[in-house]
């Protein structure tokens, strides 16, 4: 149960939250922390009531655009890790109760919130009463006009208890609408909490149900939806209450005719139930489809950069489309239901008023102005709850579905316990496992890994090797606990540091994913640093080791990314070490540096699982675990494993058949020693990292997302309204809505001068909370506003003294509350980007985290992102509730003078209708003058959500996909000729190609070879115009790359890039996306590329699935699936950027001949760490620094003394050649 999994140490995780926000504080520091703490934690009784405790944040804004500095921290109550704990001590106590009923989600939320529920309800109940005297207070004045009164002044006594009625009415409603607005936030918020949780011991096949994007849509979308469940919750009850007092008014009013207003009421609501259900489907089926709509949205944005170099743009945008066109058919299901159902309850009270009068007729019941407009005004109070129903119902569906997908979710399968235990002294075998099978799906009969037995002694080393997808990281990850154990026993003892095949890192400094939340120790920052050949690569960042790198460290290459991780696992100084395969990125000479300053110097005591395809560095190990199709076949020692186990022997003699000996032979070893060599090469003269300098935010190569401050002006609501025929749609609606309020005026003016029939307000409420409705309720909801007040300043002319100054007051109320309100929203927006971002990187790296049982310190860090995002939305929604208290005893006033001043008239200056019908306007008018500025409120901040998008629209793009005036022909290239001429690239910062000239023959092929973060990938991202050349060109067949369209180069070129994508989906759809190629040939090319079997053995062949991130397949077998997508695309010129990178060197041998004879006419660029890959290429293109220092035919520049591509051989030979690494 999810609950069992979310169990959790409440000491625990507050004190690293304490730590991490609190810990390097000084006690100054912690004094001005306590005095940031939200002035509603300190507010007394009346600044609660009358929201002044908000004043100061008010004042602020008005003064200066608000910052996330300015935010006030959220008192302890309202934080997330309070919250939290007190949900997690009351679901933990039902699970210790003998009931056997499985405790409610629901219920436990509901217990850990009663009292805020019940003080809420006691404001909502407050409401409902005060609202209720109005039409008995005006049936009273009436009574008076007509010179019925009791007592003498009791028209003054009338005004005055009006004027504090309707006091009591904001006060109750501010109150109560605050209050479950802060109840909604410490729901969504501890909800925040309990998904993230959860996803941190998420099982394998629970991810195959809830992928990334669906875990953070639960956040961002279900949690909100529920977060504002409670605003409503009172609405169910209160709206039944509201009406049996109205029905107790109107038969006061009109006796029996009561009964056709009940039998229209009942029905109104009956006949929505069977539209409910529809409403609710139509709600699950559309939200479902925002799901698989969202995830291909983010999958294609993850993997933008493939798309592009595939030139798949289009497709991927036409499936996009295509999913937008299934959720816009659920979209319009429900909105058109909606409007059905909100028709009939706008038109309910024309019912309801039609057959009570009707009755009255027919009973012969007398009407007069007294019962004419006490039964208005009471319509008035059934009027609003009744129009409300369908956004209550629309509000408990949309709960209803986010509860239960949120329930499904944390009721997920978790991860088994934990296999690993605390390292203890003297212990021999930190690593056992006794015929263990394990399986990553464990509902299913058939073994990821079948009869492991490993024992691994304390500081032994030990490599695993094997062909792609024999199951190699599958067993790092079963010692991780990560693989569901279907057999055998297995223990782990110890504290282990993770390097995955994948580099995972986070956004944020150099330092900080080294770190990794540790301590800093500059001894031994500095010695990881050298340890992991970083020093140089940080002298070249702006500010070092302080540099802000991206999401996914985008902005380093993927050797730099390794590196990172590296020095990351041995940073935390870890008594066992499991790395994947991570020299495969490197070039040999880093890869050679790195295995013995890192494997064989750093971690010499330590123990240790390799992963590795690299035999050279093999026979330095104590063991090596030899493995093929889910078994260990061999466990030896490098010379036994080769006496005796065939495979082994194999996969050795691959190895040395693909290293060129001829041709190293050929070469003179330098005599230079190792050690010398590295130190030369890398060049280094400092730390590299910073101590002392702070990097200033607008240096950073990753910039602050952007926000707008301040007022926009129209120019949003312009870009709005001209989208789709908007303005047109928007000047009908105003128009419709004038003619409607101008009608509804009249009509009552007629009745309250003659007939004196009751009145039907046209009061509007929200419908929707989108911009559109927003759009035409603010206008629609101005005109009846100030239509209501000019029927008062007609009636009595004499409210003008007061209604102008209001006016006035209330047009500078609003500005002033759009200063701070704006911003809030801005900066709930900014701060929600980060909440995502750190959860979807937390759902990346969760193997990463939990393999550093880091996962306290990331839950500390998200409940302080989840605070710091719900700090501003607290203070927006409660500036909202500071703005219209204000503007509602304002209208109080109005409506009480003008009471006032039709109780000064001498009796028979109005007649009773007329009174009736001033004081039926001035009752609606708080409420409508109230909507018309807090629908313009809402538009100015919902209009913050089109200057975001817009932000992003304004994004420069690339060029064009297609220059029609400059399209190459059909056929191009035929050749192959590619032609680089002085290429040089920067982005804002120093050059990095510099001057780039060499010129690649048809057909010929060619390796670029060089040090990890030599240029080698940015070159190629020139070839595609991934990055556009500052200076220089590149021809291909005489055509300039530059003129012509993006697709007509990218779809004329084919790569198979340095990090293999997958694409959630089938086998089918991952290698023919556009579905141009026949089964047969796709067949044909999986042979080719040693998959033909690994397919066959699925149950769907071409139809197996491929989940999100292919991570149901190897990465190996990932890099050959993009082998097959380039051997069916065979284009004239392919790319292999460092394609074979994580397989073994038998494979990469059958497949470099396989692309030999596939591209033997083709031009073939190889961008290759392994020198045998290009060892048989008719040219070599070496590259230092971003410089092209030498472009020759490989005998050549063996030949040459001093030439970077013979060091990089003679590297190669020297850690090749023997096992003394």
């Amino acid at each position: 149960m999810w609950n069992e999994g979310c169990n959790w140490s409440l000491s625990t995780w507050e004190q690293h939250k304490l730590h991490s926000q609190m810990g390097s504080l000084t006690s100054d520091e912690l004094a001005d922390s306590e005095s940031q703490v939200s002035p509603f934690a300190k507010a007394g009784f009346f600044s609660k009531m009358s929201f002044w405790w908000l004043n100061p944040l008010m004042k602020m804004g008005y003064k200066k655009p608000l910052e996330d500095k300015d935010m006030p921290l959220l008192g302890s109550t309202d934080r997330a890790c309070n919250q939290y704990s007190m949900f997690m001590e009351k679901l933990n106590g039902k699970n210790l109760s003998p009931s056997p009923a499985t405790p409610s989600f629901f219920w436990t939320i509901v217990s850990c919130h009663t009292c805020a529920i019940l003080v809420s309800g006691f404001f909502a109940l407050l409401k409902v009463l005060t609202v209720s005297a109005g039409p008995i207070i005006l049936k009273a004045f009436i009574n008076v006009s007509l010179g019925k009164g009791t007592f003498k002044h009791e028209g003054y006594v009338l005004a005055a208890l009006l004027f504090v009625c309707k006091c009591c009415e904001s006060l109750s409603q501010r109150q109560w609408y605050f209050r479950t607005r802060r109840l909604g936030l410490q729901v969504r918020s501890l909800l925040s909490a309990a998904i993230y949780k959860k996803q941190q011991k998420l099982s394998n096949a629970a991810k195959m149900k809830h992928s990334s994007g669906n875990i953070m849509n639960y956040v961002i979308v279900d949690a909100y939806r529920i977060g504002e469940s409670p605003y409503w919750f009172h609405q169910t009850w209160t709206t039944s209450v509201q009406i049996c007092i109205s029905l107790a008014i109107l038969y006061d009013v009109v006796g029996a005719a009561m009964i056709s207003s009940l039998v229209v009421i009942v029905m109104t609501v009956l006949s929505n139930v069977p539209l409910a259900r529809l409403q609710h489907k139509s709600k699950s089926k559309l939200m479902e489809a925002q799901d698989v709509r969202l995830k291909a949205m983010s999958e294609s944005l993850v993997h933008m950069k493939v798309l592009k170099l595939y030139a798949w743009e289009s497709h991927f945008k036409k499936v996009i489309e295509g999913l937008r066109k299934v959720e816009y058919k659920w979209l319009s299901a429900f909105q058109l239901r909606r409007a059905y159902n909100i028709f009939m309850f706008w038109s309910s009270p024309v019912l309801v008023s039609a057959a009570t009068f009707l009755t009255c007729y027919l009973l012969k019941i007398p009407l007069d102005a007294s019962n004419v407009f006490t039964f208005v005004a009471t319509l008035h109070l059934v009027q609003e709850p009744i129009r409300l129903v369908p956004e209550v119902i629309a509000a408990v569906i949309q709960s209803k579905v986010a509860f239960t997908r949120i329930s499904k979710f944390l009721d997920a399968p978790e991860l088994n316990g934990q296999v690993r235990k605390r390292y203890y002294v003297g212990i021999d075998y930190p690593i056992a496992m006794n015929s263990c099978s394990f399986s990553w799906d464990d509902s299913s009969s058939k073994h990821t890994l079948k009869n492991i037995n490993l024992i691994v002694k304390g500081g032994e080393k030990i490599a695993i090797c094997g062909e792609v997808g024999s199951g190699k990281s599958t067993l790092l990850a079963a010692v991780l606990g990560e693989v569901p154990k279907t057999e055998g026993m297995i223990q782990v003892c110890g504290k282990m540091a993770y390097v995955s095949q994948n580099a995972w890192i986070q956004s944020g400094t150099v330092r900080d994913n080294i770190l990794f939340g540790s301590s800093m120790d500059e001894e031994r920052y500095h010695n990881t640093l050298t340890r992991c050949s970083l020093v140089k690569d940080l002298e070249m960042l702006p500010y070092g080791d302080c540099t802000q790198i991206g999401e996914r460290g985008v902005n380093l290459s993927g050797g730099q990314k390794q590196r990172v991780q590296l020095a990351r696992a041995l940073y935390q100084n870890a008594e066992i070490y499991l790395l994947d395969d991570p020299f495969s990125a490197v070039d040999a000479h880093t890869s050679t540096s790195l295995f013995n300053e890192y494997v064989m110097s750093a971690l010499s005591e330590k123990t240790v699982l390799l992963v590795t395809h690299q035999v050279d560095f093999l026979p330095v190990f104590d063991s090596i675990l030899f493995m093929s199709h889910g078994e260990v076949i061999r466990s030896a020692p490098y010379q036994d494993l080769l006496a005796d186990c065939k495979e082994f022997k194999d996969l050795v003699s691959a190895d040395n058949d693909t290293i060129g000996v001829s041709d190293l032979n050929n070469s003179k070893p330098t005599q230079r020693s190792k050690e010398v060599s590295i130190k030369e090469t890398y060049g280094i003269h400092g730390s590299g990292y910073t101590e002392s300098v702070k990097p200033s935010p607008a240096d950073q190569l990753i910039k602050k997302e952007e926000r707008e401050t301040g007022d926009a002006g129209v120019k949003p609501y312009m870009l709005y309204l001209c989208q789709n025929k908007g303005l047109l749609y928007f000047s009908l609606s105003m128009i419709s809505h004038t003619f409607f309020v101008a009608g509804q005026i009249l009509q009552n003016w007629w009745m309250a001068a003659n007939v004196q029939n009751p009145h039907v307000s046209s009061d509007l409420c929200i419908v929707d909370l989108d911009i559109p409705f927003a759009f035409a309720l603010s206008l629609g909801g101005s005109l009846i506003a100030y239509g209501n007040l000019g029927v008062l300043v007609v009636i009595t002319w004499q409210v003008l003294s007061v209604s102008v100054p209001m006016i006035v007051l209330a047009i500078w109320l609003q500005r002033y509350y759009l200063a701070s309100a704006k911003e809030l929203m801005r900066i709930n927006g900014t701060t929600m980007s980060a909440l995502a971002n750190h959860l979807g990187e937390s759902i990346s790296g969760a193997i990463t985290i939990r393999a550093f049982e880091e996962e306290d310190r990331f839950f500390a860090k998200n409940l302080d992102l989840v605070d710091k995002n719900a700090s501003p939305y607290f203070y927006n929604f409660a500036a909202t509730e500071w703005l219209i208290q204000r503007l509602e005893i304002m209208t109080a006033a109005v409506l009480s003078f003008s009471a006032f001043v039709m109780a000064l008239l001498p009796q028979g200056t109005l007649s009773p209708g007329f009174v009736g019908m001033a004081l039926s306007y001035g009752l609606s008018l708080n409420i409508m003058f109230v909507a018309s500025i807090q629908f313009q409120c809402n538009l100015g901040n919902q209009i913050i959500s089109v200057e975001r998008v817009n932000q992003y629209m304004d994004i420069q793009s690339e060029a064009a996909e297609v220059v029609e005036e400059n399209r190459p022909l059909q056929d191009w290239p035929q050749n192959g000729n590619v032609d680089i001429r002085d290429l040089k690239y920067r982005i804002d910062l120093p050059l990095v190609l510099h001057g780039i000239t060499c010129k690649f023959e048809g057909g010929d092929k060619i390796g670029i070879v060089g040090r990890t973060g030599s240029g080698k990938t940015t070159l190629i991202g020139a070839l595609f115009r991934l990055v556009e050349p500052t200076e220089g060109k590149v021809i291909i067949d005489s055509v300039d790359i530059s003129t012509i369209g993006l697709h007509d180069l990218r779809s004329r070129l084919g790569i198979i890039p340095q990090d293999p994508t997958l694409f959630q989906g089938t086998i089918r759809y991952n290698l023919d996306p556009l579905g141009q190629f026949s089964d047969e040939q796709i067949w044909e090319v999986l042979d080719k590329c040693q998959l033909f079997e690994a397919v066959r053995e699925k149950e769907q062949g071409l139809d197996s699935h491929v989940v999100e991130d292919g991570s149901n397949w190897s990465m190996g077998q990932r890099q050959l699936f993009c082998l097959g997508r380039a051997l069916l695309r065979r284009c004239c010129i392919l790319v292999l950027d460092e394609a074979t990178a994580s397989i073994d060197n038998a494979t990469d041998a059958v497949l470099q001949k396989t692309i030999r004879t596939e591209f033997k006419y083709c031009t073939v660029i190889t961008v290759a760490h392994r020198i045998p890959t290009v060892m048989d290429c008719d040219m070599i293109l070496a590259m230092s620094d971003g410089k092209a220092v030498e472009y020759d035919k490989p005998t050549k520049l063996m030949e040459t003394e001093g030439s970077l591509f013979r060091k990089l051989v003679e590297e190669y030979r020297s850690h090749t050649s023997n096992g003394n690494i």
